[in-house]
């Protein structure tokens, strides 16, 4: 990122000075990595308006393309953002309590739901349109990095399998609460695609 000085102009502001504080090199070797960029940079692009203040975001941006510059398990890195930007924003899933009847939520595979913001119980979201089913494994690690830091929550081992699936779920609730897709998810998918043909 950079830290720019400002002089007002008729219309716009116009850059005086511009000086680099992190440039992140090694973030720009990797066509995924710098796919997992674009879709941190592309979410805050989406749920913000512009020239909108919020320093809280910023650092999480920051710390999110830093750890993902050092070479952290990006899987890992991008769920941990995700949950946390929607924190900031005001759309915490609730994952503790069924959203339909108030009970608190027991270890066993669950539904979500996107239009309710939360876990919904077998006997709730069975017959609940638009609630996508949710395993408990997946439901512990997204319970995992919403009460943990970002230290504790990078020590978790996630299989392939459900990497996915928080994917999946993920991309479902941010497209909803947003009402349209995004374009880096695609972006991600086509270079996983072709570094698979290449093994």
């Amino acid at each position: 990122h950079v830290s720019l000085q400002l002089a007002k102009g008729r219309s716009w502001p116009i850059v005086t000075q511009a000086e680099a504080q992190h440039i992140y090199d090694d973030l720009k070797k990797d066509l995924e990595t710098i796919g997992y960029a674009s879709y941190a940079v592309e979410l805050i692009d989406k749920f913000t308006f512009e020239e909108e203040e919020n320093q809280s975001i910023f650092n999480l941006l920051k710390n999110t393309l830093t750890r993902l510059d050092r070479g952290d398990p990006a899987h890992i890195v991008i769920r941990y953002y995700e949950i946390r930007l929607l924190d900031l924003l005001g759309f915490r899933p609730e994952l503790k309590e069924c959203v339909v009847s108030g009970e608190k939520i027991k270890p066993e595979n669950q539904y979500f739901s996107a239009a309710l913001g939360g876990i919904v119980s077998p006997g709730s979201g069975r017959d609940l349109s638009g609630a996508v089913p949710v395993s408990v494994r997946a439901l512990k690690y997204l319970r995992h990095f919403q009460r943990s830091s970002y230290q504790d929550a990078s020590r978790a081992l996630i299989s392939p399998e459900i990497q996915k699936e928080l994917e999946v779920l993920m991309q479902y609730y941010l497209t909803y609460l947003l009402e349209r897709g995004l374009n880096s998810p695609a972006f991600l998918r086509r270079v996983r695609r072709t570094s698979e043909g290449d093994d």
